[in-house]
């Protein structure tokens, strides 16, 4: 997996995944998103278009950094997920606990 950092504007993040979201890959998306939430990082939007993959432990990842948003009140905006990645969020129900835009466009009016 790869995280790029796409840009930041005061206490938002818009970043980008590409690859798999896994048990290999999920302890560096959590370090890397929780450096950014020291350094004052206060919501995130993630471009999922290159995303091919997330499993039960990337689900469990992107949980936690929710978490830590909602206390922080901030917010998790994921967009353009492909559909296997979709269907995964949906069949857990992680669509009703984290904001899923079509568009990066569409993210900042859904955590708004």
């Amino acid at each position: 997996m790869k995280i790029k950092k796409v840009q930041r504007d005061g206490t938002s993040m818009t970043i980008a995944l590409e690859g798999r979201l896994d048990a290999m890959t999920s302890p560096e998306f959590n370090n890397r998103l929780d450096g950014w939430i020291a350094e004052g990082v206060e919501s995130f939007f993630i471009d999922c278009a290159q995303l091919d993959y997330i499993s039960s432990a990337g689900l469990r990842a992107m949980l936690l950094v929710a978490k830590e948003l909602k206390g922080r009140g901030g917010d998790l905006c994921l967009a353009a997920l492909q559909e296997t990645v979709h269907t995964v969020f949906t069949i857990s129900g992680f669509d009703k606990i984290i904001a899923i835009v079509a568009t990066l466009d569409d993210a900042a009016n859904a955590t708004s």
